[in-house]
């Protein structure tokens, strides 16, 4: 679908197509719980006939999704994982699958254990480095998969870049913008063919709902989308869309409270004796920070660094109060986590140790407490290692 480009982003978020119900006048969408919708004549279908194939309440977040990411068309999905798993299945046997290498444990899984053992390939490779991505194609290579920045060690793809290598090499460019979320970075406008979301993160943004969505830019690709979505059939409840609607709605207000906060957080940091090193997009001594800053309009508030050695992590953990220690990320309340130990649990040691992913790496998902608190609360939890 079109979206409509002289509005701003905080107004296309409020004031989205089904952002109102038109028979009531409703401010806000309807919950429509029907599993099956009658019919005026056998195959005459109101454009809705069974709800696994299609939902008024669905439609209205997919054509949501599909404005704030530019694309042709948007489909949701029971979790992230659907999302990335329906994308990924538009391959067949044969196929090859280049893929950002410290990517999110489940997308990891899915390549390694479930998707090859239908014959589709993929190589991992580190996708900051464009000439890198090049070398890892082969004549059977179908598509790119990219995380950027990247989880947990905000690498950034150059979207410009890959987009351009995939058109040369007509293959498909898939981006998980969930770090971003459409407030930030739109992929689609770099040629990216398919952007994905796990809506449980910073869409949703209250931690009370697992949902996904993916967006295609081209009709054909949406319809093959489409055709995952509807045969394997991990669509979400008309209940579950709707909250996410409510919560995309204060997208951008939360975000830019967030980022303002990991801005104020990320600087401390890298002040503080306990921390070797602090991975930040909005850090100007990121190695990605100028190619960030020209495909995304800010930094975001994902956070990871190396504590200088495990004790020290090991006791920010345990000691922290405000900071909860869960494996999610983009809500309201700020998060903790040890990616080697849960969000990445499923890579093998050694490819963990290789990436970097050990266990004094730390991630933090900023929330909407008072920074200033937030920074108290791991300073103290620093001490507590001294101890």
């Amino acid at each position: 679908m079109e979206c409509n480009e002289k509005r701003g982003i905080a107004t296309r978020i409020i004031h989205h197509q089904g952002c109102s119900c038109g028979n009531t006048g409703a401010v806000c969408p309807p919950i429509y719980p029907a599993s099956t919708y009658k019919q005026a004549g056998p195959g005459e279908s109101s454009g809705f006939d069974y709800s696994r194939s299609g939902n008024p309440t669905r439609k209205a977040l997919e054509d949501y999704i599909a404005e704030l990411e530019r694309a042709h068309s948007g489909y949701a999905f029971s979790s992230g994982m659907a999302a990335i798993s329906a994308a990924l299945m538009i391959f067949q046997a044969g196929d090859h699958i280049v893929a950002t290498e410290d990517l999110y444990g489940g997308s990891y899984r899915l390549l390694t254990s479930i998707l090859n053992r239908f014959g589709i390939k993929h190589t991992f490779v580190d996708t900051s480095d464009a000439r890198a991505v090049a070398a890892a194609l082969r004549p059977e290579t179908k598509a790119l998969y990219v995380e950027t920045p990247t989880n947990p060690l905000m690498k950034i793809a150059d979207l410009d870049a890959l987009g351009a290598l995939a058109r040369k090499k007509r293959i498909m460019l898939i981006v998980d913008n969930t770090f971003m979320s459409p407030l930030l970075q739109n992929p689609h406008v770099f040629g990216a063919d398919v952007v994905v979301h796990s809506a449980t993160k910073y869409l949703g943004g209250h931690s009370d709902l697992v949902m996904g969505l993916a967006t295609a830019r081209t009709e054909k690709t949406a319809k093959s989308i489409k055709h995952i979505q509807n045969g394997v059939g991990a669509v979400p409840a008309p209940s579950d869309c709707w909250l996410l609607m409510r919560g995309m709605k204060t997208l951008k207000a939360r975000m830019e409270s967030q980022q303002r906060a990991a801005r104020l957080i990320a600087d401390w940091l890298t002040t503080r004796p306990e921390v070797s090193r602090v991975f930040y997009p909005g850090l100007s001594s990121h190695p990605g920070y100028n190619i960030h800053n020209g495909q995304a309009s800010g930094p975001g508030a994902m956070i990871s660094f190396y504590a200088r050695n495990r004790a020290i992590a090991d006791a920010a953990f345990k000691n922290v109060r405000l900071w909860t220690l869960a494996a999610s990320l983009g809500a309201v309340e700020s998060l903790i986590a040890s990616p080697p130990r849960m969000t990445h649990a499923t890579f093998p040691k050694k490819e963990l140790q290789r990436l970097g992913i050990n266990e004094k790496l730390i991630r933090l998902s900023v929330g909407l407490e008072d920074p200033h608190d937030l920074i108290k609360d791991l300073e103290e939890a620093f001490k507590a290692a001294s101890k």
